[in-house]
């Protein structure tokens, strides 16, 4: 949910902080507070269009900040983690827009463009009104509520995977044709560099093994003089070699073993020193006794390496890799001689396939037609309390493309609407009214209560035109949402206000040469007093005031 929204040199707004909690929420105060400017702030901080207009008059820059609660959101977490931008707690949002126009947006810290902000914003808040971030306004959200209405989660999973093995498929098939059209010259090419390298039969290995084997061969001499010097140093100098030395100092130590245990200890070290050196030295000499000079060995591995350099720098590779790149060429000459059997195998398959995603698909669009009839009637029964009478919702299912198959359908779906009788219906992003739409779209939220899965849903102009008792149908309706979300509503209508969990109240300061805007949260008292005013105007009697605080009691206990 939304936690805190913080505001600065922003339109009208010098520096504003506004807190929110779960529940419903509702802002209002007299005309040209500042309501809608604190909703046009939030849309900003999630990636909608701007302009250096929005800037405060003499400021360098406007900055939007929003903070949400995402504990019980996998799929914001989810999508943080893809995009490498989790940080282990809440969700930060910022928007800067210079005053020259620029624009700069942060994820957790992290700068990201527009488009990353949208596609967060879209998972975290929904505003209703004459606003781009309606998601009900998305065809692609649209399909989706109908079909979490309808249950086809099922069905869409195994019509997804069934689209994915026929595109495997075509795409394997599609490939194959390709290559197929300069099959022949390219068989001849792959051929020729099979051959090349049958000849030269590249090992796993091989290049780091003969260039060891280089380098010993390259440096015998040096080797061999190494090797008996240090002989000599370790047994073979009569009186000065390292292990005579040890050996006498053994026998001398332990000589004394009687005397002092302690030497005891240093004769046994010594001991084991003198048998190492012995090892050693039985190991020194049978690696010299095997090292003779072999200048024609020396030669192959040469030549070896220098073909093997040859057919890399031909193949555009590392020496390491040629037999990586023989084996590649190898199985692409083995595709490509049976490509034409593959191709009749693919076109089977792709023809099954297809089958079965049609038998699919076409279950998915009857099921839709069915249920799209009953969340219509639903949502035109609720439009008729809302202050639309006569008023019609009805879903449309536009065919696919036939020769593209989708992972979604054969269909695209549409909501539509005729707000008034004889009206035809238009699809639910041309309707004008942002009242109107506020109100469809609240419809909506009520019948898909349940499956509706973004947190925090905001209504702009949702009272616009009604009064009476629609609009307390309207607020009783907003309440019933916030019990399993958060609410945000821009109300002027008494009759909504007082159906609140919670109460904001926006107001414009004024300074010597400058217009602001401050928020502040009412307590109980400051409510009444507020739903007063909306109810009488300037003058608050204490009829009003009764009659407000009887409002409030009301919604609190229906």
């Amino acid at each position: 949910m939304l936690n805190n929204i913080r505001i600065k040199d922003f339109a009208i707004i010098d520096e504003l902080e506004v807190n929110l909690a779960l529940g419903m929420s509702v802002l209002t105060g007299e005309t040209g507070a500042g309501k809608s400017i604190l909703i046009g702030a939030l849309g900003l901080a999630l990636g909608d269009r701007a302009d250096a207009g929005v800037v405060r008059i003499n400021c360098k820059r406007a900055e939007i900040a929003a903070s949400f609660n995402i504990d019980n959101l996998p799929d914001v977490t989810a999508w943080l983690e893809e995009n490498d931008l989790d940080d282990g707690g809440d969700c930060l949002i910022r928007r800067t827009i210079a005053a020259e126009g620029r624009s700069k947006g942060f994820i957790n810290g992290s700068p990201v463009p527009m488009q990353s902000l949208r596609a967060l914003g879209e998972l975290l808040i929904d505003i209703h009104g004459q606003h781009e971030h309606q998601s009900l306004l998305r065809n692609d959200e649209q399909r989706r509520l109908l079909d979490d209405f309808s249950g086809h989660a099922d069905l869409l999973n195994k019509l997804g995977a069934t689209y994915k093995t026929w595109r495997e498929a075509n795409d394997e098939y599609q490939r194959l044709s390709s290559a197929a059209q300069d099959r022949d010259a390219q068989l001849d090419l792959l051929r020729y560099q099979v051959n090349e390298l049958d000849t030269l039969e590249p090992l796993a290995g091989e290049y780091d093994l003969i260039n060891i084997e280089h380098a010993r061969l390259a440096n015998v001499g040096q080797l061999q003089t190494t090797g008996h010097q240090l002989l000599e140093s370790l047994e073979d100098r009569e009186d000065s070699a390292a292990s005579t030395l040890l050996a006498r100092a053994v026998t001398a130590l332990d000589e004394l073993r009687d005397v002092d245990s302690k030497l005891g200890e240093f004769s046994d070290s010594l001991n084991g020193a003198l048998a190492e050196v012995q090892e050693t030295v039985s190991e020194l000499r049978s690696y010299l006794g095997g090292l003779d000079a072999d200048p024609a060995r020396l030669q192959e591995v040469e030549t070896r390496i220098g073909v093997l350099l040859d057919f890399a720098r031909k193949h555009h590779i590392k020496p390491e890799q040629l037999p990586e790149k023989y084996q590649s060429l190898k199985d692409e000459l083995d595709s490509l001689e049976h490509a034409e059997t593959r191709l009749e195998g693919l076109q089977e398959d792709i023809a099954n396939k297809l089958a079965e995603y049609n038998k699919l698909a076409k279950k998915l669009s009857n099921s839709r037609k069915k249920q799209m009839a009953l969340l219509s009637g639903r949502v035109t029964e609720h439009m008729q309390e809302l202050g639309m009478p006569g008023g019609q919702f009805a879903i449309e299912l536009e065919p696919r493309d036939a020769n593209t198959p989708s992972p979604l359908g054969l269909e695209r779906v549409v909501f539509t609407v005729s707000a008034n009788p004889g009206q035809p219906p238009k699809a639910l992003n041309k309707v004008a009214s942002g009242g109107e739409l506020s109100r469809i779209s609240l419809a909506i939220q009520v019948v898909l209560a349940n499956d509706v899965h973004i947190p925090t849903l905001i209504f702009d102009e949702v009272d616009v035109g009604i009064g009476g008792g629609v609009a307390e149908i309207v607020g009783s309706r907003l309440r019933a949402l916030a019990e399993n979300r958060q609410v945000l509503c821009v109300t002027h209508l008494p009759q909504v206000a007082a159906q609140a969990h919670h109460h904001l109240q926006v107001s414009k300061t004024r300074g010597k040469d400058s217009t602001g805007t401050a928020i502040k949260t009412l307590d109980e008292a400051s409510r009444g007093q507020e739903i007063a005013r909306m109810l009488g105007g300037v003058e608050i009697t204490k009829q009003t005031l009764a009659h407000a605080e009887e409002m409030i009691e009301k919604a609190k206990a229906s």
